[in-house]
């Protein structure tokens, strides 16, 4: 295992790669853990719940965390545009090449169930593609990190691994990874058609790709229009830097820093090497249900 420092000092980028995105890399991750700090004020003491609208619950914890990462990212990159789940889209950012994407707390529902699934999401995005993606789970004190051209990583109990997704081909023995507060019905649709045997529940999308990039799943699809850029942005590049690839579920390529942020072609996220197999058999399913790829769901 090597220290942090040396990563930074070390990572490999593939020959004339350009531009190096350590110095933000690290800074994301200090920034994620300096937030978990302030997340932790706030997890033994019974949550303040407000309703965003019925199904889209929001605590003080969200708030504060938001608070911190556009205070700290608007002083250290001033040049840069900034898109955060509790703050107002003035749309500013649409004026900027890069832009940071920020969820202060991805996984509210399981904050206030206090089980420890939701984590910190800091993710960069430049000219729409993701270049830089932290996601800190701060109860189990987890950290996954990548940024582009130098891997995926995971810090925990004092070691660093670096990640690397499942080299399952056998399409019958894929695990497939699922919300367990937003569970989208067709997904169920999507078992049955693909035969599947094995699935597993964990709340916050970020914690569903780490599963996916440390290779303890093989695919996650969220059939639905409930995701946002926040909650894609750092996951993707760390899926993609383990090996492993995030498309909406008719597998086409994410883009970042749009005017819509709503994910309405749902998300589809996998090791790759079944990609192409597991899409198609999601868009079976969802032209059986009569959902339309131009207009989504």
């Amino acid at each position: 295992f090597i220290t942090r420092d040396e990563f930074m000092e070390t990572a490999a980028l593939p020959s004339g790669a350009a531009p190096d995105y350590r110095d933000e890399l690290a800074t994301a991750i200090r920034l994620a853990r300096e937030s978990g700090a302030i997340v932790k004020t706030f997890y033994d003491v019974p949550p303040t719940v407000r309703w965003k609208d019925p199904t889209e619950p929001v605590t003080e914890a969200d708030r504060a965390v938001n608070a911190y990462l556009v205070k700290q990212l608007s002083n250290l990159y001033p040049n840069d545009g900034l898109l955060a789940e509790e703050s107002k889209d003035n749309l500013a950012r649409l004026q900027r090449e890069r832009v940071w994407i920020i969820d202060p707390l991805d996984g509210t529902a399981e904050f206030i169930a206090h089980n420890g699934e939701f984590c910190i999401m800091i993710g960069l995005a430049v000219a729409g593609r993701p270049v830089v993606g932290v996601v800190y789970q701060p109860i189990d004190d987890v950290l996954y990190y990548a940024a582009a051209g130098m891997g995926a990583y995971v810090e925990e109990f004092g070691d660093r691994y670096r990640l690397r997704v499942s080299q399952e081909r056998d399409i019958r023995k894929l695990r497939l990874v699922v919300s367990r507060s937003h569970r989208p019905p067709l997904v169920d649709s999507v078992i049955a058609r693909m035969g599947l045997q094995r699935e597993r529940s964990i709340g916050s999308v970020g914690l569903k790709i780490g599963l996916i990039a440390r290779g303890q799943a093989e695919f996650y699809v969220h059939p639905n229009a409930g995701t946002r850029e926040w909650d894609t942005c750092a996951p993707d590049i760390l899926v993609h830097e383990a090996g492993g690839l995030m498309t909406d579920c008719w597998n086409r390529p994410l883009r970042y820093n749009q005017v819509d942020v709503v994910r309405h072609f749902g998300v589809l996220a996998s090791h790759r090497i079944l990609h192409s197999q597991i899409a198609e058999a999601v868009m079976l399913v969802l032209d059986a249900a009569g959902v339309d790829p131009e207009f989504g769901f």
